[in-house]
């Protein structure tokens, strides 16, 4: 498919075509869901912790004699039904990552990749690197495109001064060609590619 390639002006200064093997794929919202899923699941650190019957403190003993009082018969003071018990079943320490294979995670890149073409949020800049960083000249430009929400991918490294310029606008993220996730284009509206993105992610994906 062919694309039009825009600069930070909002104008056309050429064309790119895309492999419809990576742009144009059929948008499957389970495979997102699921690697979407998977990328949450492993950022969680997983300290959550409460403390079981062994972990509490107080002695092994009964609270009371076993008649003759007119309470219910109790074990000892730790157990779960006591004030200040152990808890059952409680969460542990641990991690929530767990494995997805290499071709699911393809193509879940893939299928966001064409949701952005076929929803017409994606954008393929010419040049992705500025002279000097100017946050207000950034931000005009981001307006003149119309870009509110955008996650932007470079090549092989992020220029210093566009990501500095661009590091303080809300709901704006960069990022290099490497470390293009699901996560990251699902939840920002605008995805804008350069062009060194473009033959790294096709590369990857193809």
């Amino acid at each position: 498919m062919k694309f039009d390639i825009v600069n930070l002006d909002a104008k056309t200064v050429g064309s790119i075509e895309l492999a419809d093997s990576v742009f144009g794929v059929d948008v499957r919202k389970d495979i997102l869901a699921r690697v979407i899923q998977w990328q949450l699941d492993k950022r969680r650190q997983g300290t959550h912790k409460t403390k079981d019957v062994g972990e509490v403190s107080g002695s092994g003993t009964k609270p009371f004699k076993q008649k003759g009082t007119g309470r219910a018969r109790q074990g000892y003071k730790r157990a779960p039904q006591m004030y200040h018990g152990g808890v059952v079943f409680g969460p542990v320490v641990r991690s929530h990552a767990y494995g997805l294979t290499k071709k699911l995670r393809a193509l879940a890149m893939r299928v966001a990749l064409s949701m952005k073409a076929k929803d017409g949020k994606l954008f393929i800049l010419d040049d992705m690197t500025v002279a000097k960083p100017n946050t207000k000249a950034m931000q005009q430009s981001f307006t003149n495109n119309g870009w509110n929400s955008v996650l932007f991918v470079g090549g092989e490294t992020v220029d210093e001064n566009f990501a500095l310029s661009a590091r303080n606008i809300v709901n704006v993220d960069v990022l290099p060609a490497q470390g293009a996730n699901v996560y990251d284009i699902v939840r920002r509206d605008v995805l804008v590619l350069s062009k060194d993105a473009v033959a790294q992610l096709e590369g990857r994906l193809k």
